[in-house]
C-alpha cells in the first residue's frame, strides 16, 4: 500500500504544474510525491494548447510554438484594432510539448513517483486520505497520503444563476500561398455569422506566413454538432479568411464552462481540488493555465514551508462579481458580445486590459476597464443579480463535445 505525504491525482495541466513545483526544491525540503495519471486510453486527454500572457523570459519560453507582441480584434465589420501591450506577450503553450519538459524534469526528482492507474475513488481518513483506483488489468490499488490534490475535470458544473460554454474546433493549417503575419495574433475577429444567443468568432493563432491554427468559438448554452463546426470553420477559411487551397495536420476540441457557479476548492479534510474543478477556470473568459500556476506555486510554498494549508481562490470575490455580471449580461443579450469586446480593445489600453482578463489586476485597474462598459445594461444587472438564486435544482453534467477523428490530414 504506497504512501505519501501528497498524492496528485491526474497529470494534466494542473496536475504536472503542482508535481513539478513540489519536487523543484531539494529533497531534504519537499514532500514526497505519488502522480497518479490513468493508463493511455480515452481518459486521457487529446494534445491541447494553452495560451496565456507574461513578460519574456518564462520558465515554460523554451517550448513555446510561438508568442506574440501584438494582438489584434475585429468588429463584424472588418474594423481592425491592434494592440501592444507593452511588457507582455501572448503565449502559446501546446500540452504535448510542456509534458515533456515537466517530465524530463520530474525524471530526476527523487521523491517523485509514478503510477499509471485509473482513480476510482478519492476520500478523506483518520489520519490523511486514501486514493482507491485500478490498474490496467482492473488490479486494486489503494494510495494514502496526509493531503490529495484532485485535478480531475468535474464531473458537474456547480449550480449557478448564469452558465455558458465556450466551445470550440480549431484546424492547424498550411496554405499553398503565405497569408498569415506571424507578429499577430487574433484574438477575436467578429466576421462570423453570430448565432441567436450567444456569440461566435473566428481566432489565428500564426505559427509563419503560411502555418497557423484557426478555430471557430462560440459562447453559448449548448455545444455543435460535429458538422456543424465543420460548416463555420469552412466558411471562416474559406469566406473570410480566404486561405485558398490548405491542407489540415491535426484538428483540436474544446469546451469550457463560464459559470458564476462556486466550485468548492475542498473536497474533504484532507482533499482539495485543483485546476478547472477548483475554479481555475476564469468565468469570463476561459483562460485557466497562468491560474494553474498562480495555484501550484501557492500550494507547493505552504507544504515545504510547513504552513497551514489552504489552496487559494484562483480568482478574489471582486473579479468573480465582475464575471458574473459580464456573464449575465451577455446571456440575456443586453450586452452584445460582438460590440462589446471589440469595444473594449479600442477603450482600454491593452496592458491593463489583459490583466483584467487574466484576473490579476487591481481593483482600480478593474474599476477602469468597467467605465469603458455600456454602463446602463450593466448596472441594470448589477441590481438584477442579488434577485436570482444560483440554478433552480442540482447540478448539471460537465459538457463535452461530440468527437470527430483527431491528427487527421486531411485537404480543405
Amino acid at each position: 500500500m504506497p504512501h505519501a505525504d501528497v498524492v496528485v491525482v491526474g497529470a494534466g495541466a494542473a496536475g504536472l504544474s503542482l508535481a513539478h513545483r513540489l519536487c523543484a526544491e531539494p529533497h531534504t525540503t519537499a514532500p514526497s510525491v505519488l502522480l497518479v495519471d490513468p493508463p493511455p486510453g480515452r481518459l486521457r486527454p487529446p494534445p491541447r494548447t494553452w495560451c496565456f500572457w507574461e513578460p519574456p523570459g518564462g520558465e515554460y519560453d523554451s517550448v513555446l510554438s510561438a508568442s506574440w507582441r501584438r494582438l489584434r480584434v475585429r468588429d463584424a465589420t472588418g474594423g481592425a484594432t491592434v494592440a501592444e501591450p507593452g511588457r507582455l506577450r501572448y503565449k502559446m503553450l501546446r500540452s504535448d510539448a510542456f509534458e515533456s519538459l515537466v517530465h524530463a524534469r520530474l525524471d530526476t526528482a527523487p521523491n517523485l513517483r509514478r503510477i499509471e492507474a485509473t482513480v476510482d475513488t478519492v476520500r478523506d481518513t483518520r489520519d490523511g486520505a486514501e486514493v482507491l483506483a485500478h490498474d490496467a488489468r482492473g488490479k486494486a490499488i489503494v494510495l494514502r497520503a496526509r493531503w490529495v490534490f484532485d485535478s480531475r475535470p468535474p464531473r458537474w458544473l456547480p449550480p449557478a444563476r448564469t452558465t455558458l460554454l465556450q466551445h470550440f474546433t480549431g484546424w492547424f493549417v498550411r496554405t499553398a500561398r503565405p497569408v498569415f503575419d506571424p507578429g499577430v495574433a487574433d484574438l477575436m475577429d467578429f466576421r462570423t455569422p453570430q448565432p441567436a444567443h450567444g456569440l461566435s468568432f473566428g481566432y489565428v493563432l500564426p505559427l509563419g506566413t503560411d502555418e497557423a491554427l484557426v478555430e471557430y468559438t462560440e459562447f453559448s448554452r449548448a455545444v455543435l454538432s460535429p458538422e456543424e463546426y465543420e460548416r463555420a470553420l469552412r466558411h471562416y477559411t474559406a469566406d473570410v479568411l480566404r486561405l485558398g487551397a490548405f491542407t489540415v495536420s491535426a484538428v483540436e476540441h474544446g469546451v469550457i464552462p463560464m459559470t458564476d457557479g462556486h466550485f468548492p476548492h475542498r473536497a474533504g479534510r484532507s482533499v482539495f481540488r485543483v485546476g478547472t474543478a477548483g475554479g481555475a477556470t476564469r468565468p469570463s473568459t476561459g483562460y485557466t493555465f497562468a491560474a494553474v500556476q498562480r495555484q501550484s506555486r501557492s500550494v507547493a510554498a505552504q507544504l515545504r514551508e510547513g504552513r497551514p494549508l489552504r489552496v487559494p481562490p484562483p480568482y478574489g470575490a471582486w473579479p468573480r462579481a465582475m464575471d458574473a455580471v459580464l456573464l449575465r449580461a451577455l446571456d440575456t443579450g443586453r450586452v452584445k458580445g460582438a460590440d462589446f469586446f471589440p469595444g473594449l480593445f479600442r477603450r482600454v489600453p491593452a496592458e491593463r486590459l489583459l490583466r483584467f482578463l487574466d484576473g490579476s489586476s487591481r481593483v482600480r485597474e478593474d474599476l477602469l476597464v468597467g467605465v469603458r462598459t455600456p454602463v446602463l445594461p450593466m448596472l441594470r444587472t448589477v441590481a438584477e443579480l442579488p434577485l436570482l438564486s444560483h440554478g433552480p435544482g442540482p447540478a448539471t453534467p460537465y459538457p463535452h463535445l461530440p468527437r470527430t477523428s483527431e491528427e487527421e490530414e486531411t485537404d480543405r
